[in-house]
């Protein structure tokens, strides 16, 4: 679509306007998907019958539930006239046989009450043939217990080159997973109309598949459902894939009885039965040159799948595919796989693979930094990318010289030379409390890696007094779409936003949507609404032209007002030529369509170009850690993210600051616990609310906050120049985990490789002091001379024996 990056006069995309909800979340009038229920008649809830055991054969014995007061009805496997099942990978049977977690649902009790229906759900007698169950990666490794697809990336000769390296370092790096803990939990109500038609209200992320799983449950046609997503409380990847089994429960509810049905997950429910982000074992090998310069790396990576595939197989990719982050690495090959576990199925989550990917070659620079005598700032910006490299997979690194503006402008704007002489002087005078301070980069490249899903649909309607109605397919999550939506459309028009309203995402409108997901929603749903808003206003170019007396390449449409190329002209009101258009039956409604060029990936071979481009950032963060307590104070952080032409500044300050914060919660508070044990409990989430999950708060915000946009960095080729702001700012959260790493290390002699576990919480930060106190030198450079070379496919089993380990250095 040429053009697409252009703005025109007056556009009111890059205005700052507030998120087109805020007074009404604000206010608690913003209405989501479980309120509706309040204002229908006779609706049944359902809820779960939930295994007490990590894995088990089942049976079920429903009677007791049937004669509890209030209970209409209990869904098993033999009501459902479709498929039992939950998933697009076929493997995740809506109503299991054989209990995969602790928390599954079994069955579903329909209750007049919620209370009947938990009661119900209570009397239902369940008789288990417990079977063995794996509960960590490291009993899937030891046990071979894995899944779906195990995808390389490979460029050149890492075994040589690691042969031949002055510096070879290996090591093992864990990152925990992390819940998304979004205000609604997941919710559906679903009715059947006279006419057979379902009508299933969601908060799903993605509508689309949710009509595809709720129709073969059923065993009809697509075109005989209709979901509708009005707004999401929150998602963060959470509500892609996992919405769409509890939208079948409700609708096969209400096909049976003919009631509505809803199903509205406790906060513990959601916690228990629904996945989470992956948690990452990494076992590698690295090596650098005298100068510091990355030389090869070896690792495989094994994400913990949970229970069932679910979304791990992309997930996996785009770890694989974001492993170097945004550092050059000549030689390197890196192996991926997924543990099969007894927990909930781990899904999207905001960044997707990504930062665990990330998460893998920081902590390597991280570690042996100190041994090499390298500060780690000096380290990192040694190794960015450089214009004409190319990433691992093949794609080049455009716009690669950014990395390096937003480098310099952070470490100029937020002083960090001189404030890393400030820490010096203050950890020499403070024996008990330190400070330390680290700067990271951000590459993340955006698209959907499945090449498929890069498309997007809208339909927009003018009415005959100028107003207008924008259909698209993405879903409103709290993130801001809907209002840059409103600011595409009139921009594209040339309207004021007042005239613009967005109707809820509905399947019947804007069908075979892809997911509001990958960073990709105002990229490609913005490409269709701007689309669908040029065919109309380039048919309303030569009504315009004719009533103004003026050639069409003259024609204005700014602010409410079509005029020709002189201000002093003669202007007509947009709705008077819109009503003049329908005069002479002119289509004033479009269907705009959009997919995102110049992509080419072969999931197979690792290599391509995934991605339309990559989104940069910089942040520098400052933190002061006290060693009694491992208690650590975020002190200061600048950023510097490249968000391109913003569509909506204010809405992308938002993400910007919001997705570091869940970033920091990832490395630094949220620890999620599983009962491992081998007791009756085991499987168990044991961090099942608030009070035992700690999540981050207005207490955690750094003391100073200052977040800039990059100038000058529009995306050729992507709506009005912008760029997706998403999930890319949660990995500017390195910065702080690093930062943490230094003021641990301060505690200790030089040369001292500090391991950090994660997250990062006050315990593991009091152990990791402790550690940095009692080491006696360079405890990291030991075992030096040369050792046989780890063999590809044993790598990983090689990193688990050195688990908890500092690198050991090859000299």
């Amino acid at each position: 679509m040429s053009g697409l990056a252009d703005r025109p006069e007056g556009a009111l995309v890059g205005a700052a306007l507030p998120h087109e909800s805020a007074a009404r979340h604000a206010t608690g009038t913003a209405i989501y998907t479980d309120d509706l229920a309040a204002g229908r008649r006779d609706v049944l809830t359902a809820w779960p019958v939930q295994s007490e055991h990590a894995h088990a054969l089942v049976t079920l014995d429903v009677a007791p539930a049937l004669e509890v007061p209030g209970v209409v009805r209990v869904l098993t496997e033999a009501d459902v006239p479709g498929e039992n099942d939950a998933g697009a990978k076929h493997d995740e049977p809506l109503f299991p046989s054989e209990a995969m977690f602790h928390g599954h649902a079994l069955a579903w009790v329909l209750g007049e009450t919620a209370e009947a229906a938990r009661l119900g759900a209570a009397a239902v007698r369940v008789a288990y043939e417990p079977l063995p169950s794996i509960i960590t990666i490291a009993e899937a490794i030891d046990a071979g217990s894995f899944q779906g697809i195990a995808p390389t990336v490979r460029r050149g000769d890492a075994a040589s080159a690691l042969a031949s390296a002055p510096h070879v370092f290996e090591g093992v790096c864990e990152v925990n997973g992390q819940e998304h803990f979004y205000l609604e939990t997941h919710a559906s109500l679903a009715h059947v109309d006279p006419e057979g038609q379902v009508f299933v209200e969601s908060s799903t992320q993605h509508p689309s598949e949710t009509q595809q799983i709720v129709a073969h449950v059923l065993g009809v046609p697509n075109h005989r459902v209709t979901v509708q997503s009005l707004r999401l409380g929150g998602g963060f990847g959470g509500k892609e894939m996992q919405p769409h089994g509890f939208a079948a429960i409700a609708a096969l509810g209400a096909t049976l009885t003919g009631q509505p049905v809803r199903v509205r997950l406790t906060r513990t429910q959601d916690l228990t039965m629904t996945g989470k982000r992956h948690p990452f074992h990494a076992a590698w090998r690295a090596g650098f040159d005298d100068e510091g310069r990355i030389l090869a790396l070896e690792a495989t990576l094994t994400s913990d799948g949970g229970w069932c595939l679910d979304l791990s197989e992309p997930v996996l990719g785009r770890a694989l595919c974001h492993v170097e982050n945004a550092y050059w690495i000549p030689d390197i090959v890196v192996l991926g796989r997924i543990a099969k576990t007894h927990k909930t199925s781990q899904t999207a989550f905001r960044g997707f693979g990504g930062p665990q990917g990330m998460f893998v070659i920081e902590d390597i620079l991280g570690r042996v930094a100190p041994v090499l005598g390298i500060e780690p700032a000096v380290l990192r910006e040694r190794n960015l990318y450089r214009p004409g490299q190319t990433t691992p997979y093949g794609q080049e690194v455009r716009h690669a010289e950014r990395l390096h503006h937003a480098w310099a402008r952070v470490r100029a704007e937020g002083r960090v030379d001189e404030r890393r002489a400030e820490i010096d002087a203050f950890n020499v005078a403070h024996p008990d409390v330190k400070r330390g301070l680290a700067i990271t980069p951000v590459k993340f490249g955006i698209s959907f890696t499945f090449t498929a899903y890069n498309q997007a649909g809208a339909l927009v309607h003018v009415y005959r007094d100028g107003s207008v109605l924008v259909n698209h397919g993405g879903t409103e999550l709290g993130q801001g779409l809907h209002t840059k939506m409103l600011q595409v459309a009139a921009t594209a028009l040339g309207v004021r936003m007042s005239a613009v309203r967005l109707a809820p995402t509905r399947t019947d409108k804007v069908p075979n949507t892809s997911a509001t997901a990958a960073s990709s929603g105002a990229d490609l749903n913005g490409a269709a609404v701007k689309h669908a808003c040029d065919q109309i206003r380039e048919r309303l170019l030569p009504v315009a032209a004719d009533l103004l007396g003026i050639d069409e390449r003259d024609v204005r449409f700014t602010g409410g007002l079509v005029s020709g190329s002189d201000p002093d002209g003669t202007s007509l009101g947009f709705h008077e030529v819109v009503e003049a258009a329908y005069a002479r039956r002119v289509q004033l409604f479009a269907a705009g369509f959009y997919r995102t060029e110049g992509l080419g990936w072969e999931p197979g071979t690792m290599q391509g170009t995934p991605f339309k481009y990559f989104a940069y950032g910089v942040a520098a963060s400052e933190v002061e850690v006290d060693g009694f307590t491992g208690a650590t104070r975020l002190r200061r952080v600048d950023i510097v993210h490249d968000v391109g032409d913003s569509l909506s500044p204010i809405i992308d300050l938002g993400q910007v600051e919001g997705g570091f914060l869940q970033g920091v919660g990832w490395l630094v508070l949220e620890e999620l616990r599983w009962d491992e044990t081998d007791g009756p409990g085991r499987g168990r989430l044991l961090t099942q609310s608030a009070s035992t999950y700690k999540l981050p708060s207005l207490g955690e915000l750094p003391d100073e906050l200052n977040v800039h946009f990059l100038e000058r960095a529009t995306e050729d080729g992507a709506v009005y120049g912008s760029k997706a702001v998403g999930e890319p700012p949660l990995m500017l959260a390195f910065s702080v985990r690093e930062a943490i790493r230094e003021a641990v290390g301060a505690f200790g002699p030089d040369g001292h490789s500090v391991e950090l576990a994660s997250p990062a919480t006050p315990e593991a930060v009091f152990w990791a002091v402790e550690a940095a106190r009692g080491a006696g030198g360079d405890d990291a450079a030991t075992g030096a001379g040369a050792s046989d070379r780890l063999a590809d496919a044993g790598l990983a089993d090689a990193g688990l024996a050195a688990a908890r380990r500092s690198p050991r250095a090859e000299h």
